[in-house]
């Protein structure tokens, strides 16, 4: 059971880990590079509906930081699930 719980959390730090520097690059980099449109292309499927319940305010976009709580939340689940199944 150890090994699925490693690949869990590994899965959630390099999800959280892309969101992360998809926000960043956002800043610096054109949407046009193609680096940039690979990450948005993966990560913008998991933010469209976060941003039709929470729209962004002003200039603030918070649904990255949603779903950076729903990604630790969801890894933290199914990890208690699996302990306590073993």
């Amino acid at each position: 059971m150890l090994p699925l719980i490693n690949a869990i959390q590994l899965a959630g730090f390099i999800l959280t880990l892309v969101v992360l520097i998809d926000v960043v690059l956002s800043f610096f980099m054109s949407p046009f590079a193609p680096l940039r449109r690979t990450l948005d292309s993966l990560v913008d499927p998991m933010l469209a509906p976060i941003r039709r319940v929470i729209p962004p305010v002003g200039m603030f976009d918070f649904s990255p930081l949603v779903l950076i709580i729903l990604i630790q939340i969801v890894e933290e689940i199914l990890v208690r699930v699996l302990l306590a199944i073993a």
